[in-house]
């Protein structure tokens, strides 16, 4: 009978270990209480998720919507249908615009880049469908780029019905695709002198501005994006934060108050900070090796990679990740520049984390007669020389 209770006694605790061992283990974040309907906190170079809440949930985003918006805005500017310096003209339609706003005059005009300071700083409802009709021609023509551009990021859960985010009907989206839409618009160098801009003005010093998401000023490494409530949509903001090279974005949707909301957004951001890391696995256009090519005008080809790549790994895993080059044994002539011959495979801890396509560097052309020729008087001249 003792040895049956010792028995007993000892499986006891070894279950008691055990599931200690697993609780001690449990992801962090499952302990962060976040405040709000829903939440996601995604790594931007990557686009991981660290931490989710209902993060596919159809809600209103009220001025969240902005930054869709202001994607447009910086992909019009990029491809050279507007710039910065371009004059905008607000409709009566555009000034008539409630909620937070600028107080544009029908007629009034500022430029692209007074405007884009006033959507991203002060939340300029106004600017907002100003920008829209200088773009589009309508509200509504922009509303369908919007619509067309979030089919094309891959956002499944959004509708929008208007530019700014002010309370509609069928206007919403979700936690997770605001995530992609934030990273998109990051994508943009440029749109961070206004994102991070936290005093300013507008009218030659008449009008002030300050930022409505004051994790700008408070939180380090800040660099966006967009606050938004509305008595609906209650307190939204897509938050992003740079440090050690790694872009976060933590989006929280319809928290009880303006506090919560940036409570929830800094710790979403601390727990990423404090669990991972970001590190570079290959640049583009590094150079990989070379790769013999038969019947070429010249018998090698230098190798580089496709593009850039970066491994998000738990901290404390930095050293482990693995590098292995697939790459064909030769090539036959023509090669054309960009030709894809391989791949290089990151793994960590044994699992593979990502690859990127090893290319040709430069063109090789077949080898004929006459080039064969060619290539041997030039080598006979400059033996002579």
């Amino acid at each position: 009978m003792k040895r049956l209770f010792k028995l007993i006694s000892l499986v006891c605790v070894i279950l008691l270990l055990f599931n200690y061992s697993a609780f001690a283990k449990a992801e962090p974040a499952n302990d962060l209480n976040i405040q709000a309907k829903s939440a996601v906190l995604m790594e931007a170079s990557t686009g991981k998720i660290l931490y989710e809440q209902n993060s596919h949930e159809k809600l209103p985003p009220a001025s969240v919507t902005k930054v869709m918006t202001m994607l447009l805005i910086m992909e019009a500017i990029d491809n050279g249908k507007i710039s910065f310096d371009d004059m905008v003209a607000s409709s009566e339609y555009a000034a008539s615009m409630g909620g937070s706003q600028i107080y544009l005059e029908p007629g009034e005009q500022m430029s692209v880049h007074d405007m884009l300071k006033a959507i991203a700083v002060a939340s300029g409802n106004d600017a907002s469908v100003a920008m829209a009709e200088h773009i589009y021609g309508s509200e509504e023509a922009f509303v369908k780029a919007m619509n067309d551009k979030a089919k094309e990021l891959g956002m499944n859960d959004t509708n929008f019905v208007n530019c700014n985010g002010l309370d509609a009907d069928n206007h919403y989206t979700s936690a997770y695709d605001i995530a992609l839409m934030s990273r998109e618009l990051l994508k943009h160098p440029k749109i961070h002198d206004y994102l991070t801009i936290w005093i300013d003005s507008l009218r030659d010093g008449k009008f002030g501005l300050a930022n409505t998401n004051k994790l700008i000023r408070f939180y380090p490494g800040a660099n966006g994006i967009k606050t938004g409530s509305t008595g609906k949509a209650l307190y939204c903001l897509s938050a992003s934060a740079k440090r050690d090279g790694m872009q976060l974005i933590a989006v929280i949707m319809a928290a009880p108050n303006t506090k919560e909301r940036f409570n929830a957004a800094t710790k979403l951001l601390d727990y990423g900070f404090a669990n991972y890391s970001i590190v570079s696995g290959a640049k583009k256009g590094e150079l990989v090796g070379e790769l013999d090519v038969l019947k070429g005008i010249t018998n090698k080809v230098n190798l580089v990679a496709a593009s850039d790549f970066n491994a998000l790994i738990k901290k404390g895993q930095q050293g482990n990740i693995d590098k292995k080059v697939n790459i064909a044994d030769n090539l036959h002539a023509p090669v054309e520049k960009g030709q894809k011959v391989g791949e290089i495979v990151f793994s960590a801890g044994g699992e593979e984390v990502g690859k990127v396509d090893v290319i040709t560097s430069e063109a090789v052309e077949k080898v004929s007669v006459d080039k064969v020729f060619i290539k041997l008087v030039k080598h006979w001249l400059n033996a002579r020389k």
